[in-house]
């Protein structure tokens, strides 16, 4: 499964950082961030509960920009 979310990021190079921390969260098969239009592309990994993964990226992804925020 594959979502858009609305995120809101600082710069292309956060974007670019929370990008790959999303790509490399548990649960998520592919990630990709854009920053002009400031949304955030998830595909989950087969299984995986939506809203968990996604507080797992979100976590990673303060870890890039401490006030990062995703609407999921």
């Amino acid at each position: 499964m594959k979502k858009t979310y609305s995120i809101e990021v600082d710069c292309a190079n956060c974007a670019n950082l929370m990008e790959r921390a999303a790509q490399k969260t548990e649960g998520v098969a592919d990630a990709s961030v854009n920053f002009m239009m400031q949304k955030m592309t998830v595909e989950f990994a087969d299984g995986s509960d939506e809203k968990a993964v996604m507080k797992k990226v979100l976590k990673a992804c303060r870890k890039v920009e401490p006030d990062c925020e995703i609407d999921f």
